[in-house]
């Protein structure tokens, strides 16, 4: 499978290029933050009008992930939707894709802070999802070992052939991981931001979401130049 392999609290992760995560031992996909009916939800508050594909381009990408890796779990890492309106404004066409896509799989919505989880929909709703040795929420906390969590929507600049370059990642350390935004409108905290500088520990990795993916110290102020392969682990 396409992607980054790598450890993380004893669990052998991938690290998918859309964003996703894939946890192969427990036939696991993890996704954060598809922040799905942004453009809807801009619209609605008088905002200027974005072109209205992205619940569909987000929705593409995650039925490719769930086909290609046979999930049989599916947990979403809290802001599923943009507000609180945007599932009931959400189309009949993308709410039967949804439950489509949910059919014969255990799916587990962690409630966001843009959102208390898709409560109309199927599935099973909780703040915080443990599946040892890893637990499962929206926001990080100061201390839990084997953390995995969405939010921040992290993002990493370097520096490659005299240009700077700018791509979602997934952050790591001893401690947390924290992945990158899933949804096509969502936008990114840079990795130097302080909020994430003072939450990483020192020697925090961060691993560029696209193609190829590659892991590098996570950037804490000018951009790194990029790595010509890998650092810490073998893609495959």
């Amino acid at each position: 499978m396409e992607g980054y392999a790598f450890e993380f609290a004893q669990a052998q992760l991938t690290a998918l290029p859309s964003g996703a995560l894939w946890w192969h031992g427990r036939q696991c996909l993890i996704v954060s933050d598809l922040h799905l009916g942004k453009s809807e939800r801009i619209a609605r508050r008088g905002g200027s009008l974005l072109p209205p594909y992205e619940t569909t381009d987000t929705l593409t990408r995650l039925d490719h992930d769930i086909m290609t890796t046979g999930a049989r779990i599916v947990v979403c890492l809290g802001d599923t939707f943009d507000d609180m309106n945007s599932e009931q404004a959400l189309s009949e066409e993308h709410r039967t894709w949804i439950e489509r896509l949910m059919a014969g799989r255990r799916w587990v919505w962690i409630a966001g802070n843009h959102d208390p989880a898709p409560l109309e929909l199927g599935g099973t709703h909780l703040d915080a999802f443990y599946e040892p040795p890893l637990i499962f929420r929206h926001i990080a906390t100061g201390s839990a070992r084997g953390e995995v969590s969405g939010h921040y929507h992290p993002k990493a600049r370097v520096a490659l052939q005299g240009r700077s370059l700018s791509r979602p990642c997934f952050l790591r350390d001893e401690m947390r991981l924290i992945l990158p935004a899933y949804g096509t409108y969502t936008g990114g905290l840079q990795s130097s931001d302080a909020a994430l500088t003072t939450m990483m520990e020192p020697r925090a990795t961060a691993i560029l979401t696209g193609t190829p993916m590659v892991e590098i110290p996570m950037p804490r102020g000018a951009a790194p130049k990029a790595p010509q392969r890998p650092s810490l682990a073998q893609p495959r």
